[in-house]
């Protein structure tokens, strides 16, 4: 049973105006039912998640394009799922208890479910043996919908060959997949379990209080549970990468620590000014409430340029980039206005408002008076960090995604090596027609090809599709292998072909992302000025938004290529460098990055714009907006770095290149930049900052969004007076008293 005293402290609640108080009111009102809802989404969140994770698939590359479709051809003509290869060595291949135990186990394998075919050194009179004769193949094909259950079965088979004291590795695409997967699922929980305690720390330090540092953390585990919740239903409705869903995870983690850091420390600004535990959550939900709000909508806008491309992959990041972003709001919004309502009064409120003198007032003072060399320097610095990308290569990776201590990156590394015949080859031609027109075709065009170093025997698929396989001199994805795809595709030999295989994918791709990359960055760069335009009423600030977070998406960029390329500090990260990005790196980076740092310049422009809507001149509401907001943004990108940096340490080399890459771009926006370099340039325009012409600002009296909310003054509660009590008796407590 609620007590009188809390009755009487809502009763006494000074009403708010606007939905998002309303919001707050009705949540703080209803906690256990909002707590309950969320708890819901949390439990089935976790019991889906291991589903989320073996509904995923890997990347088919570009959507729509050549390589893309000569894979459906072959795949329609050929429904098998794919490959399990197993490496049986050490004692010779001819030796009869080697031949014994293989034939004996590809006879087994056969009768297993799910399986097509079984292929080994002495069937196939000893195209599986390795070149020095000690090593052999066993080649294993998967029907199409073949499980998990089922290729568990065909590996663990296939390992128990070790007669003579033959070692055996399973490796193969489907294995390759389901490590890939697995180890996927494993990064995801290690970096969860590693960075939440990490925050809690930080928050801890920055709040002064356990209260007040536990609830981010709990709402962003909410959060969690329902991202995995989105994700398992845009699975049913796409394909979607394994990559996709650690990358979405750790968005939607950083993004819900962002946004209640943010509440709470607005809830204590509140309760620091007298303000009840009610009125603080009404008005928190009213003025930071609003600020999660916007970013939100700026972070999706950033994350829905990656529709625009045809790839499933970029589609996929999309949707559930964009659905947890929408959830991390959702859980801001309504979650913690709920957990205020059960922890506020165990919150250590400040005993004085946030001073106009510290750290960061003093810091921007010294910026003002030095602006142009600041601002210089800042550019310079930024501009030298992002040099590196520029010779930047790209590449489509395999089995080396892995560590080399999995057993799938063995194999294809031992395949290539020792079995150089059965190597995937690095471009294929599928072509629709006889085995002799194939034929005829490799002989008088592939084979005449500059940079073509040889082709195999034409491979019947079915009557109609056959595949060529032409291998190349140099790296399989190298400029040498990407100018044999354009020269297949410009002379076909009069048949319909396809050119496939790792070089054409990765040209493919980069042809999409040449393509329709300027597209998406001005969807994203026109969404962007459109709503920071709503909010400051200026067309200079989102311009010069969106070049400073250019700069510090260019510094990550170069980061990432002297890391991943380079090899620098690769020893320390525990990888092996592959020489070059992935290919999807770069573009998923700009989309995450540049909304994050969005969401950073929202924190400060809020401030420094209702400052400035009070009558502070440029240079006093810069200097006061960065000193009562630097802290919470310094905060907020030093949680985002620890939680990056906690997805970066696990094995998955693509996780590990976007946990770099985010955690560089956003410690340098939240020091960097919102420190120096936004102070440095709002000095030099002054009043020009907040200039737009007359049409647009009328246009903006009309459809602005005003960041400043006013707050109705607070009311102290009315208490009864005391009766007085006769002599000897014992007084008993006031009703509603505080």
């Amino acid at each position: 049973m609620r007590s009188s005293r809390s009755t009487a402290a809502e009763v006494q609640v000074s009403q708010v105006p606007g939905r998002l108080a309303a919001l707050g009111r009705v949540c703080f009102r209803h906690r256990r039912w909002v707590l309950a809802f969320w708890a819901l989404v949390l439990a089935v969140g976790v019991v889906i998640g291991g589903r989320v994770f073996e509904g995923s698939v890997a990347a088919t590359g570009s959507g729509g394009s050549e390589s893309a479709a000569g894979t459906a051809v072959v795949q329609a003509a050929d429904p098998v799922q794919g490959t399990v290869t197993a490496v049986v060595d050490g004692p010779p291949v001819g030796s009869d208890g080697v031949r014994a135990a293989v034939e004996r186990a590809s006879a087994e394998v056969a009768k297993l479910p799910g399986v097509v075919s079984v292929a080994d050194t002495y069937s196939t009179g000893g195209q599986l043996t390795a070149g020095d004769g000690k090593a052999s193949l066993v080649s294993v094909r998967m029907a199409d919908g073949s499980t998990a259950k089922q290729l568990a079965a065909v590996t663990d088979r296939l390992e128990g060959i070790d007669a003579d004291g033959a070692r055996t590795v399973v490796g193969g695409d489907l294995v390759l997949q389901q490590e890939v997967k697995d180890q996927t699922a494993k990064d995801t929980r290690f970096g969860e379990i590693v960075t939440l305690p990490l925050t809690l720390v930080v928050m801890v330090l920055v709040f002064g209080g356990l209260a007040a540092a536990g609830l981010p953390g709990i709402g962003a585990i909410a959060s969690v549970g329902g991202a995995l919740l989105a994700m398992f239903g845009f699975s049913k409705l796409m394909d979607i990468d394994t990559s996709v869903l650690p990358i979405a995870t750790v968005l939607g983690l950083g993004l819900s620590i962002d946004y209640a850091l943010l509440m709470v420390n607005r809830f204590r600004e509140e309760r620091g000014h007298g303000a009840d535990t009610a009125q603080a959550v009404e008005r928190t939900a009213a003025t930071a409430g609003r600020t999660v709000a916007f970013s939100g909508l700026t972070v999706a806008v950033a994350l829905s340029g990656l529709f625009v491309f045809t790839s499933p992959v970029f589609r996929a990041v999309a949707a559930a980039g964009v659905s947890v972003v929408v959830i991390a709001v959702a859980a801001a919004l309504t979650l913690v206005p709920a957990l205020l309502g059960f922890m506020g009064s165990k919150i250590k409120a400040p005993t004085a408002p946030v001073p106009d003198e510290g750290f960061f007032s003093r810091t921007v003072r010294r910026v003002q008076r030095r602006a142009v060399p600041v601002m210089l320097a800042c550019v310079a610095l930024l501009l030298a960090a992002g040099a590196p990308f520029l010779g930047s290569e790209f590449r489509n990776s395999g089995a080396d995604v892995l560590p080399k201590s999995f057993a799938s990156r063995q194999v294809a590394e031992t395949v290539e090596a020792r079995f150089p015949g059965q190597a995937p080859a690095a471009v294929q031609v599928v072509v629709e027609g006889s085995q002799q027109q194939a034929q005829q075709y490799a002989e008088q065009v592939v084979s005449k090809l500059p940079g073509v170093s040889g082709v195999r025997a034409v491979t019947p698929v079915s009557d109609g599709v056959q595949t060529v396989d032409v291998l190349v001199n140099g790296d399989p994805q190298g400029a040498e292998a990407k100018a044999v795809v354009g020269e297949l595709r410009a002379d076909r030999g009069g048949l319909d072909t396809y050119v496939t295989g790792d070089a054409a994918s990765l040209v493919d791709f980069q042809h999409e992302i040449g393509s329709r990359g300027p597209w998406a960055l001005a969807l994203v760069a026109a969404g962007t000025l459109v709503l920071l335009f709503m909010m400051t009423g200026s067309v200079v600030l989102p311009v010069k938004a969106l070049l400073m977070n250019v700069l510090s998406l260019g510094a990550s960029l170069g980061a990432l290529t002297l890391v991943f390329q380079h090899g620098y500090f690769s020893s320390l990260l525990g990888f092996t460098p592959t020489g070059g990005l992935e290919t999807v790196i770069p573009v998923l980076v700009f989309a995450f990055a540049f909304g994050l740092s969005m969401d950073y310049e929202v924190f400060l422009l809020s401030r420094i714009k209702e400052l400035h809507d009070q009558g502070y001149d440029c240079a006093k509401s810069v200097e006061l907006g960065l000193q009562r907001s630097g802290r919470i943004i310094t905060s907020a990108g030093l949680l985002m770095v620890i939680v990056f940096a906690g997805f970066a340490a696990g094995q998955m080399l693509m996780v590990k290149q976007m946990g770099i890459a985010l955690a560089v771009a956003v410690a340098v926006d939240a020091t960097l930049v919102r420190t120096l370099l936004v102070p440095a340039t709002m000095t030099l325009f002054g009043r020009l900052n907040w200039w737009a012409p007359a049409p647009l600002r009328r246009l903006h009296r009309i459809i602005g969004l005003d960041e400043h909310v006013e707050l109705p003054p607070l009311r102290p509660l009315v208490l009864p007076a005391p009766r007085l009590v006769e002599p000897g008796v014992k007084p008993r407590g006031l009703v509603g008293a505080p």
